[in-house]
């Protein structure tokens, strides 16, 4: 029989994985029957609903997140994924701002071809604690905590050979694959084991996010966010279920004109049992929160020069009016564009385009800019899906459902730590998610001006993100 490929097996995971966690977190099944119901109701109002992606892909969307400790165990994270047709983008910073105290760096696997994405966009954001930088631990908590780390396995050997022959054959055979999806599954579930008490408390001290890393022998996932269509209406009928929600929104308004990059809430964490070993070495009930539900809702991938516009729109202060959100809508609509066309010409969002293939002869040829191939209806443009994340929600997160700020010590220097560091942690480049969409933009450009016969624009035409598209 042929192989069970590389797409399939990241569908049966996310499935799966997703099954898992509900098993474990009641509340996210909750959160998935609301955003179904969200996403069936807006598909038969809307016409335009599957602009950034059909409805059986927003579905069957998942994003889910981790945390391990170490170089090694990233190493062998991404081993797993990599089985899954998922690699390494980007590069997030938590451990700045002002928004609590979160000791990680962090990157997302997840698909990067066009064809990949529309199969099943699963992604997982994945922290790497960094027991080296001294804000957060001193040499002794260093020392201690990365002995800690040194004595725990997060997968199992097999799983990994599984995983690096997965990858070298793009696929495993079925029987090969179900022993893959169920120990890989396995490898991020809860585990029963007991809690050192008095070392979660200790870590917990310096940072609950440290201390679920940190303070447990095994990685389980922290949360597992479905993509919804209409957030703010989910956000309400999760309150009206009695879902204790955080306090907002996290990223962009809701707002009259396109919806770029990606908005995120989530349920608050919730108290689970757990069994904890206290110092003098008897077994009691007890409970953490750390896991919760989290939910999406993504638009448009925005170029560099989009991402500093909405950067410094972000930056600026907080409005003091007693509706924050009209007055954030205000804001928006004085100052970035309102339609997708405008983001376009504009260079300020990222598109594929396509040739308009029954355009009526007029006897001119196409004109060698982007406002006026779109304006006398040679190009169409459809919007890419925004497939990454965003550190100052990603933050806004975690601290909303942490259960203390922790500490940090600001006198002393953080440990350097880039995307290249990361990239040597992996021992797999770390990519740029804007080179990624700059690429599809540029190749779907190409393709059209040369369907067009358009040379002299496709040798004139510089595209909005920077880089002029090349002939083949």
């Amino acid at each position: 029989m042929p192989p069970i490929p590389t797409w399939r097996l990241r569908a049966a995971f996310a499935r799966r994985l997703s099954d898992m966690y509900g098993t474990e977190v009641p509340a996210y099944t909750t959160l998935l029957e609301v955003a179904g119901q969200i996403n069936d109701e807006v598909a038969r109002r809307d016409p335009d609903a599957g602009r950034l992606g059909s409805i059986d892909r927003v579905t069957a969307e998942r994003h889910g997140a981790i945390r391990v400790g170490t170089p090694a165990e990233l190493r062998q994270a991404a081993q797993v994924f990599a089985a899954l047709g998922m690699h390494p983008v980007g590069f997030y910073d938590l451990r700045d701002g002002d928004i609590g105290a979160v000791p990680v760096v962090s990157t997302a696997f997840r698909p990067t071809d066009a064809t990949e994405l529309d199969r099943n966009p699963f992604r997982v954001f994945t922290s790497l604690l960094t027991t080296g930088d001294r804000r957060f631990f001193d040499a002794d908590l260093e020392a201690r905590l990365t002995a800690f780390l040194a004595r725990r396995r997060l997968f199992p050997p097999e799983l990994l050979r599984l995983a690096e022959r997965a990858e070298r054959d793009a696929g495993l055979s079925e029987a090969d694959a179900e022993r893959f999806l169920v120990l890989a599954v396995g490898a991020f579930t809860l585990s029963t084991e007991p809690v050192d008490r008095a070392w979660y408390a200790e870590l917990e001290r310096i940072s609950a996010v440290a201390a679920d890393i940190g303070g447990v022998t095994r990685t389980h996932v922290n949360h597992l966010t479905p993509r919804v269509l209409d957030i703010d209406a989910l956000y309400r009928r999760m309150g009206e279920r009695g879902i204790t929600m955080i306090d907002r929104i996290q990223g962009p308004p809701r707002w009259g004109g396109p919806d770029v990059l990606l908005r995120q809430t989530s349920f608050r964490a919730l108290a689970e049992p757990r069994t904890f070993r206290e110092p003098d070495g008897r077994l009691t009930r007890g409970s953490l929160r750390v896991r919760f539900g989290e939910v999406e809702a993504r638009g448009i991938a925005l170029t560099p020069a989009g991402r500093a516009r909405y950067d410094a729109l972000m930056a600026q202060p907080e409005p003091q009016a007693a509706d924050r959100g009209q007055a954030l809508c205000a804001r928006w609509e004085r100052e970035f564009p309102r339609t997708e066309r405008q983001l376009a010409v504009d260079g300020l969002a990222f598109f594929a385009y396509h040739p308009v293939a029954d355009r009526p002869r007029d006897g001119h040829r196409p004109p060698a800019d982007l406002a006026g191939l779109l304006a006398d209806g040679w190009l169409t443009a459809t919007p890419l899906v925004y497939e990454d994340f965003l550190p100052r929600s990603a933050a806004g997160i975690f601290h909303s459902n942490l259960t203390g700020d922790g500490t940090r010590d600001p006198r002393r220097a953080g440990t350097p730590f880039d995307a290249h560091r990361l990239a040597a942690a992996l021992d797999r480049p770390v990519l740029d998610p804007f080179a990624l969409y700059a690429a599809q933009q540029d190749d779907s450009l190409r393709r059209a001006l040369t369907t067009l016969r358009a040379d002299a624009a496709l040798h004139a035409l510089d595209t909005p993100a920077g880089h002029r598209p090349t002939r083949t």
